[in-house]
């Protein structure tokens, strides 16, 4: 009876003294935790499944903004700065030493261990409100591209004149349905597999995404294009060249953005070989590779289609054929931003149940785990405030998706919000502080400087999205169809 109880539900309760069981022991790191499985390969998944996003294939539109001079040097110059700093946020890692001192778990316990203050709390309001504001981002982007297929069916058997209106939110609600179910992974720790089928499926899409611009190259079409992009008084005016510029810009840098679950995704790599050297092995990886199919599909994107590049040619239908194969594309985008959804909601989720253990730590429903025997998986533990808590966040995001469907907007602007200071300003003042750089030393010189390119880089971003938010808002009615 006691054996069978065990199977079904049990609180699972550790003494002190089980921590001397050579067992329990060997499953354990250095501080008391379970032990990491995480390596580079693993660390260089979760980076190109947070980075390569469905926007790769919205840079064709980017790049026709700026033209062939200032899009490839706009995408090059933010590779640089992106791995840099990713480095030396790494190395924070650990404090004070960059390998042997004491693991921080998340962003703001390495903010907190060196820099401290109000600086803290501005991290994680900048880190949290972005992290949701990507969460709901990609439950409309991932409906846009479940509906793509449907409409692409449509265009296949009807002609493309026809315009196959299709409501997005019933893909909204199957998209959160698959959410419900992941969200109960426990930690990043056990998300690598989800990690890197998200990581085949962006580059499967992105190698469409280009396959077919080359094909569009080949067959000869005219299209126009310019060293300087979409031209003023033939294209769009004078004051929509300055704030779709603007726009281009805040994609681009925010494209590389991942430094806001960076720490997060190196608490999953094991100790040995330190954490900081496999964390900047993949973060050479992810970016490099990220910057190829990015400079690829950006540039061979806007040879293909010039200065009327869409916003995004597999949903946009730059393409309508092969129409099976742009079905096969939007279903690899849908199950890319399955992963990346997880991969932004893990912090955040470990985030607020950590502090509430902390605030609570005698309540049962907050720390008790059930041991609960699923079929084919094994021992799953069961914590019924993570049951509630995430299915409750889930369903919010989706719900918020379906009332404001514009609210990539929103996400530009929050994103505009947050480059800066996770991006930029926090690794960088972090290194001075941890390398004790001298005031006024030409390296303190030099890495302010890039500080301040970057915070004029995030104020030209909002005032762009702000412009688009503006846009959208005139436009918007409520509950109305989104194709």
């Amino acid at each position: 009876m006691a054996k069978q109880m065990q199977k079904t539900s049990v609180f699972i309760e550790q003494s002190p003294g089980d921590y001397e069981n050579g067992d329990i022991q060997k499953n354990l790191d250095d501080d008391g935790r379970p032990k990491r499985t995480g390596t580079w390969v693993t660390a260089s998944a979760h980076i190109i499944t947070a980075v390569i996003g469905s926007g790769v294939l919205s840079l064709a539109w980017a790049i026709a903004q700026l033209g062939w001079v200032a899009g490839p040097a706009v995408l090059m110059a933010f590779s640089f700065i992106t791995y840099f700093t990713s480095t030396l946020l790494a190395d924070c890692y650990r404090a004070p030493d960059p390998v042997h001192g004491k693991r921080n778990y998340t962003y703001m316990n390495v903010v907190r261990a060196y820099l401290g203050g109000r600086k803290v709390q501005l991290c994680g309001l900048a880190q949290y409100a972005n992290l949701v504001g990507i969460t709901i981002g990609y439950t409309i982007t991932a409906s846009i591209s479940m509906v793509a297929v449907k409409r692409s069916n449509c265009f296949h058997k009807h002609g493309h004149h026809v315009k196959c209106q299709t409501s997005n939110y019933p893909f909204m609600v199957i998209f959160a349905c698959i959410q419900l179910v992941l969200s109960q992974i426990p930690n990043f720790d056990k998300l690598s597999w989800l990690s890197i089928v998200a990581a085949i499926m962006s580059f499967a899409y992105s190698s469409i995404g280009l396959g077919l611009s080359i094909a569009k190259v080949a067959g000869g079409e005219h299209v126009r294009t310019s060293l300087t992009g979409v031209t003023v008084g033939v294209d769009v005016s004078g004051s929509e060249k300055v704030w779709r510029t603007f726009q281009a810009i805040g994609d681009i840098a925010f494209a590389y953005a991942y430094s806001t679950v960076l720490i997060e995704i190196q608490d999953t790599i094991k100790s040995s070989p330190p954490e900081n050297k496999s964390m900047k092995r993949a973060s050479s990886i992810g970016v490099s590779t990220t910057t190829l199919f990015y400079v690829l599909c950006g540039l061979i994107g806007y040879a293909a289609f010039g200065n009327d590049a869409p916003g995004n040619f597999l949903t946009g239908f730059g393409f309508y054929e092969p129409f099976w194969l742009i079905d096969f594309a939007n279903i690899c985008i849908a199950i890319h931003l399955i992963g990346a959804y997880q991969v932004f909601a893990q912090p955040l989720f470990g985030f607020v149940e950590g502090w509430c253990s902390r605030n609570w730590p005698n309540s049962k429903f907050i720390t008790s785990e059930h041991a609960v025997d699923v079929p084919f998986y094994g021992i799953y533990y069961l914590n019924f405030f993570r049951l509630v808590w995430r299915t409750a966040y889930v369903i919010i995001t989706a719900v918020v998706a379906m009332i404001f469907p514009f609210f990539n907007d929103f996400l530009g602007l929050i994103g505009a919000g947050s480059f800066w200071p996770l991006t930029v300003y926090f690794p960088i003042e972090m290194h001075i502080a941890q390398s004790k750089t001298p005031k006024y030393s030409f390296r303190w010189i030099w890495l302010k400087i890039l500080s301040w390119v970057c915070l004029v880089v995030s104020l030209i971003a909002a005032a762009g999205s702000v412009q688009g938010l503006i846009q959208s808002l005139k436009t918007y009615k409520p509950f109305q169809t989104q194709e």
